[in-house]
């Protein structure tokens, strides 16, 4: 009996797992103030903010794909044009909350996810919002 355990033990370990993991990018331009910050993102001022969505599956479609990437972008655009041209702080989502990077890739990640896609094969990773070149934040639920 043991020697049966241990052969299915080996079959388990020795099965090959493959992820597949798609990124898309979108940008939008905005105006926030940070509320309460000590310094000069208290003013009101702009970024041209890129947003990086991270998708993976293990399942490919009969045409071989995890997920279209057509339809990824289009899902990432409909959030983030929303926010186009905005000034943040007006927007209903950070009325009561400060337009942070965190706070946006929380906020886009989380209208994001709520997609019938990701009750299927596909598990949304990360959202990671850049403010700027050299500044970005990362938003994942941990599993």
């Amino acid at each position: 009996m043991l020697g049966l355990i241990f052969i299915l033990i080996l079959l388990i370990i020795k099965e090959e797992i493959f992820l597949f993991e798609l990124v898309v990018n979108g940008a939008f331009e905005a105006a926030h103030r940070l509320v309460d910050y000590p310094g000069k993102c208290n003013r009101l001022h702009g970024h041209s903010w890129t947003v990086e969505m991270s998708v993976s599956g293990d399942k490919l479609d009969n045409i071989g794909m995890v997920a279209d990437f057509k339809v990824l972008k289009s899902m990432l655009m409909e959030v983030l044009d929303a926010m186009d041209h905005q000034y943040l702080n007006e927007l209903p989502q950070f009325k009561e909350l400060n337009p942070t990077a965190e706070h946006l890739a929380k906020y886009i990640y989380e209208t994001i996810e709520a997609n019938d896609l990701f009750k299927t094969n596909c598990k949304l990773n990360y959202i990671k919002v850049w403010e700027s070149p050299k500044a970005a934040v990362i938003y994942r639920k941990d599993a």
